[in-house]
């Protein structure tokens, strides 16, 4: 029969209860904790088996986490094991339930799993935390001689209570331990993609140069790069993979490297992208892309550029107080083969401006989900053309910050500036 949890009256149980939860609360490794309330349960109620049931985080399905009998033997599929009439019941009226004559109790006539086990006297408490049914405890006996009472029950009940805050205690802390290594993981990775981007700003002739790089996340997918080039050339680039978090920041590590060895060894830019391009296509099954800028440095202030999908750079010709926002061109590398691209050149005049960025930059929004544009952008190079390349970084950076106010990132950002002096 279903009897209501009594209260305990015996002073040994009392005694029980209070060892029991004082070894619940010695340990907070959940495996360690479920193994302690088995052992115990067993041990209080003299049961043959017994059986532990738990609620995944997020999940309303019960799960076996343990399974044994009394010589703390494992019992093999559990499922087949136990009574889902007993406890479906259990779980639909979160009530605790005794029987002492499972074998002809009325409201189990239709349980053939009381029947096929042979099973006379069960006892299943629900595991509740504030209210919360978080699992159960099944235990049954076969024997005669094994009969549950209401001590039994009332004594379970109690200690199911103790168990589900020990229970919780444990997942919370493993949650926690979890969360820690994960952190620490990100924090190395954000460390690691760092150092692959460059340490100094290059120092080549005629030219000033700001760069900036922020994740939204812990680790991005964007990225800058500059490099040596034969014949007294500079390369630089710019790329945005598609996705973000940690496969973006593998795959931005990979296409980095890729467009550097390319440029390194083909003869013009476009090759270079085409070769990444390939190869990308080649070993990568992400389906992520990357959209890329790159741009080839003369000392004389030509400029060759080389646009994959990329947001289009600004050029500010200070002298004439005047913008040109360069070509589209291309597609991101990644999507297919051929790639079709398009090389442009410019010649630079000392104190023109080009701006290289992706579109975090333009497409960060305020609280109102205002795009900062590249409207708005243009009107801070004009205002900042004038003064060095660091000095228009940072209005840049202000005015973008400013736009947004209280409104958190949503997308990586990097912004580079390269500013012609004509000084060699």
């Amino acid at each position: 029969m279903t009897l209501p949890p009594t209260p305990l009256q015996h002073p040994e149980h009392l005694a029980t209860l209070y060892e029991i939860t004082r070894t619940l609360n010695s340990s907070l490794n959940l495996d360690e904790v479920l193994e302690n309330v088995m052992d115990r349960v067993i041990e209080v109620t003299g049961a043959e088996r017994g059986f532990l049931m738990l609620r995944e985080p997020g999940s309303s399905e019960l799960v076996f986490k343990i399974a044994r009998g009394m010589d703390r033997d494992i019992l093999e599929a559990p499922e087949f094991q136990v009574s889902t009439t007993i406890i479906r019941r259990v779980e639909q009226t979160r009530e605790p339930l005794l029987t002492d004559n499972a074998q002809f109790d009325e409201r189990f006539a239709r349980g053939q799993s009381i029947m096929v086990l042979g099973l006379r006297s069960i006892l299943c408490v629900p595991i509740l935390v504030k209210s919360r049914m978080i699992g159960l405890i099944y235990v049954d006996n076969r024997l005669q001689t094994g009969l549950f009472d209401e001590d039994h029950l009332a004594l379970l009940t109690a200690f199911a209570s103790q168990a589900g805050t020990a229970i919780e205690n444990a997942r919370l802390y493993r949650i926690a331990v979890e969360k820690g290594r994960l952190e620490n993981e990100l924090q190395m990775a954000h460390a690691i993609q760092r150092g692959l981007l460059p340490k100094t700003l290059p120092v080549f002739p005629g030219y000033e140069f700001a760069a900036d790089w922020r994740s939204a996340r812990e680790v991005a997918g964007d990225f800058y790069d500059w490099f040596d080039l034969p014949d007294n050339r500079l390369g630089v680039v710019v790329g945005d993979v598609s996705d973000k978090g940690a496969p973006a920041a593998i795959f931005m590590a990979v296409a980095r490297s890729l467009i550097r060895s390319s440029a390194l060894s083909a003869a013009t830019p476009e090759q270079a992208l085409q070769h990444t391009n390939r190869l990308i296509l080649q070993d990568s099954q992400s389906g992520m892309f990357v959209t890329v800028y790159y741009l080839i440095l003369h000392s004389n202030g030509t400029v060759i550029g080389v646009n994959a999908g990329h947001n289009r750079p600004l050029l500010f010709r200070t002298a004439q107080s005047t913008s040109e926002v360069l070509p589209r061109g291309g597609r991101a590398l990644g999507w297919f083969d051929p790639l079709p691209l398009e090389t442009i050149e410019r010649r630079l005049n000392p104190g023109d401006v080009l701006v290289l960025y992706t579109d975090g930059l333009t497409e960060a929004e305020n609280l109102h989900g205002e795009p900062y544009g590249e409207t708005r952008l243009v009107e801070t190079v004009h205002r900042a053309a004038g003064l060095p390349a660091a000095e228009i970084l940072k209005r840049i950076n202000t005015s973008v910050a400013s736009f947004m106010g209280a409104a958190p990132p949503f997308d990586d950002t990097t912004l580079l500036i390269l500013r012609y002096t004509g000084h060699r």
